[in-house]
């Protein structure tokens, strides 16, 4: 199978961390018998160097013609004093809301290997934590009226059942690649906008026989997080929701470096990348971990191209090189052994196997 992958490698670690994962794909496209073609495109701090602009349109149009698009990571201090139209983060705002990704789904797993860097105590861990947050990215409260008369300010809360519809098939369509569970997260008890969300979920689950939904409160979901997280497969939830549940989530693996995530839209092409930031204190010394970067190649893989089995043996050299006792500074503890961002890369690609 050919797939056009873009490639944003920005700024900071991002250059770095991404080669890893164009690495691991090579190889990947090595074992299964595919072609994987890369097209760099300059967004971010660097674009902005480069064009004075943080995503120019010939840059975005590379985008929108990809398969999809796998990012490292954009910003850092250098580009403080942009205007703010300008900064790199606005590179990336643009892209989103050209690809149409009104889905960001941020997987919180935790890898047995990494149980102690947990904040949870031991019996909680040792049930496991493997779920996935689907946040609906571009309705909400965020992108409602926002207004401040004398001293008193609003913000306008709206979301119309199309809205709710498209995330919610989503949230299914995730749910029946992984264990069939899906928990709808909302605050229906107070809320008229939760109260549609409700309704339009029961109403889709009646399309997806397969997938058992589950309501629950917001407020029950944050507590349910840190007292029992094995009961949790896909939550799906509006925008300011996802954004605190998904935030809590990636608290409780203990590991930043390792988390993926994806956005998705009305169609397979997505906009993959690791969660945390381009970390330019550390940039060009091979100390970066590039692993939330390569599993959120296995989640363009799962999610954008069909192919579960090639995401499967990304994750599974991942666990082999972890079992192996190899750590990045990050989350490097005690008895392990230090490598670098090149190193770790190699590392997992030998532990490649086809499933």
């Amino acid at each position: 199978m050919d797939k056009n992958i873009a490639v944003i490698r920005g700024d900071g670690i991002g250059p770095e961390i991404v080669e890893q994962a164009l690495n691991v794909l090579d190889k990947v496209a090595e074992l299964y018998g595919h072609t994987f073609t890369y097209t760099d495109v300059d967004m971010g701090g660097c674009a902005i160097d480069k064009w004075g602009d943080p995503l120019p349109e010939r840059e975005l149009q590379k985008c929108l013609a990809s398969h999809s698009v796998l990012l490292g990571a954009v910003g850092g201090p250098k580009w403080n004093d942009v205007p703010g139209a300008m900064r790199p983060e606005k590179g990336l705002l643009r892209l989103r809301a050209a690809m149409g990704v009104y889905s960001n789904n941020r997987p919180a797993k935790i890898w047995p290997q990494l149980a102690d860097a947990s904040p949870l105590k031991k019996s909680i861990v040792d049930q496991g934590i493997d779920f996935i947050i689907v946040r609906e990215l571009i309705g909400g409260i965020y992108f409602g009226e926002h207004k401040t008369e004398g001293d008193t300010a609003t913000d306008v809360l709206k979301y119309s059942e199309s809205e709710i519809e498209r995330i919610g098939r989503i949230g299914f369509e995730t749910a029946q690649k992984r264990s069939k569970k899906l928990c709808s997260v909302e605050k229906s008890n107070v809320l008229d906008s939760s109260r549609l969300w409700k309704k339009v979920m029961h109403r889709l689950a009646k399309e997806y026989p397969d997938v058992e939904l589950t309501d629950m409160l917001v407020d029950n979901c944050a507590m349910q997080i840190v007292k029992d997280p094995a009961q949790f497969d896909v939550v799906v939830t509006e925008n300011m929701f996802g954004d605190i549940l998904s935030d809590e989530a990636s608290q409780i693996t203990g590991s930043i470096g390792m988390i993926p995530s994806s956005s998705l839209g009305a169609t397979t092409c997505g906009l993959y990348e690791p969660i945390h930031g381009s970390a330019p204190d550390i940039a060009g010394k091979d100390l970066a971990n590039p692993v939330g970067t390569i599993l959120s190649a296995a989640m363009m893989l799962r999610f954008s191209f069909d192919m579960p089995r090639e995401a499967d043996a990304i994750e599974n050299a991942v666990s082999a090189y972890l079992d192996a006792g190899y750590r990045t500074a990050d989350i490097m503890s005690q008895g392990m052994t230090q490598v670098g961002c090149r190193q770790c890369g190699q590392l997992i690609i030998d532990n490649l196997r086809k499933e």
